[in-house]
């Protein structure tokens, strides 16, 4: 993986997902050069700073983008805002969990999407799925000729435990699918995104809740088939997607970006100051999360995130993909949900490696590389259950 900062993970794979989701590698450097110094001082010193350094940056962007507005160039000033957006996001996902700006930042990133998506004529629009007296807010993107009277299957895609609805969309992976005639909701599940910054909904173990409240929310928009509904989880959704595939029979397919098979266990090894944090702050973050204020109450909130027992009663297809070199899971994840995963009738786990790439965390570092591969199978799979092919 590219390291813009020597030594310091973390804020490193951000720039990476800034620069692999359409961020331009100028505006990256003008945004990281000025905190090149604090980032030797650690993954969690330094972080306002950082987000500062980026928003220099997202100023600059938004008054080009307000003057090319003015002067009637919306197709410039929506780029322009993509980008803005995308950089907010990444910064702010680097904050502490008590940071005062951090609500405020999130509620930019989505501003600045939203202006993007209006200016650009997107077909994305924002949905709320409901559960259990609330809702889970996010996108929906219909395939291109998605209607009543030709519905198109979906995907449903999860957060890991850091993510947002807004990456997803970033990633270009649910504009991929809907060239692919695929439809894609997008969900910001509790513990992640706007279900928790906004609504102060927390984590659980049992994800096929969430995945019931989804698939009964495809149920009712007629130019989704909800007969063909798959689900695909990166990072931590590598335990969500799989858990929910495994108890709830409508979800036709299954992908773990990233497998996560023992994420219980991947919480022991980090107390243990083993492996790679995804951000700074991580307890603060993962507390908050799972809404506990104790490592007993976390560890007693999380025993059951294992997929041991679990991923045996998976009867769809399942596709496990992994970074050979992956710094916060294991590989060896990926090989024991694939060998434990013996009731799927289609079972594959596809590892990247060097020189290939996608080597890193959900391979981050060749994120559309192994996003169009996912995207394959899944259309691929999509057809074979149709009977197509």
């Amino acid at each position: 993986m590219f390291m813009y900062f020597p030594g310091n993970y973390v804020w490193s794979m951000a720039v990476v997902a800034a620069l692999n989701n359409g961020g331009l590698i100028d505006e990256v450097d003008r945004a990281c050069r000025p905190v090149l110094e604090a980032a030797e001082h650690g993954d969690d010193a330094g972080t306002e700073q950082l987000y500062a350094a980026w928003q220099a940056v997202v100023d600059r962007l938004v008054a080009s983008a307000d003057d090319d507005v003015a002067r009637g160039r919306v197709i410039g000033a929506a780029g322009k805002l993509y980008r803005a957006s995308l950089y907010t996001s990444q910064a702010e996902r680097l904050q502490s969990p008590t940071w005062p700006g951090r609500t405020a930042a999130y509620q930019r990133s989505m501003a600045l999407l939203a202006r993007h998506l209006e200016l650009s004529g997107s077909p994305v629009r924002r949905v709320e799925v409901p559960y259990e007296g609330s809702s889970l807010p996010g996108y929906f993107l219909p395939a291109p000729g998605a209607s009543p009277e030709a519905p198109a299957p979906v995907v449903v895609q999860w957060n890991g435990l850091d993510s947002t609805k807004e990456m997803m969309y970033y990633s270009g992976f649910p504009q991929m699918l809907a060239r692919r005639g695929i439809s894609t909701l997008m969900v910001d599940t509790p513990g992640s995104g706007e279900a928790l910054r906004m609504r102060g909904l927390t984590a659980r173990h049992d994800t096929e809740v969430w995945a019931a409240a989804c698939v009964d929310f495809l149920e009712t928009l007629p130019e989704a088939d909800a007969s063909r509904v798959g689900l695909v989880g990166w990072s931590l959704g590598g335990y969500y997607a799989p858990r929910a595939a495994a108890y709830e029979d409508r979800v036709k397919l299954v992908v773990a970006w990233g497998a996560n098979h023992d994420w219980a266990a991947v919480q022991e090894a980090r107390r243990r100051r083993e492996g790679e944090n995804p951000v700074p702050h991580y307890w603060e973050h993962v507390f908050w999360v799972w809404g506990v204020s104790t490592m007993d109450e976390f560890v007693q909130a999380t025993k059951d995130m294992h997929l041991d027992g679990v991923v045996e009663k998976i009867r769809v297809p399942f596709l496990i993909t992994h970074g050979a070199g992956d710094r916060q899971i294991p590989v060896e994840y990926a090989h024991r949900s694939y060998e434990q995963a013996v009731n799927s009738p289609k079972r594959e786990l596809r590892v990247f490696d060097d020189p290939e790439g996608g080597t890193e965390h959900i391979s981050i570092d060749h994120m559309a590389y192994v996003a169009e591969y996912i995207a394959d199978w899944v259309a691929e799979t999509f057809a074979e259950l149709d009977g197509r092919r």
